[in-house]
């Protein structure tokens, strides 16, 4: 499902990426939590977590409006 406020091509592009980083980490033996935390995102709920779920997240965070800087 793609959000309403991402652009559907940035999306999709996002969600290869996610895959990608994902599908590293899983084979190098790491697990879900691995995975978010290898992109900054902290893991919520340990339990809850899935590799299409982790896929969802990184692929958002990818698609977020990058912080200013500070000149």
């Amino acid at each position: 499902m793609i959000p309403q406020y991402i652009n559907p091509m940035q999306w999709h592009e996002a969600m290869g990426i996610a895959r990608q980083s994902c599908a590293r980490v899983f084979r190098d033996g790491g697990t879900p939590t691995d995975a978010l935390k290898a992109f900054g995102l902290g893991s919520r709920n340990a339990q809850d977590t899935s590799w299409d779920r982790v896929v969802c997240l990184v692929a958002q965070s990818l698609c977020s409006k990058p912080a200013r800087r500070a000149a």
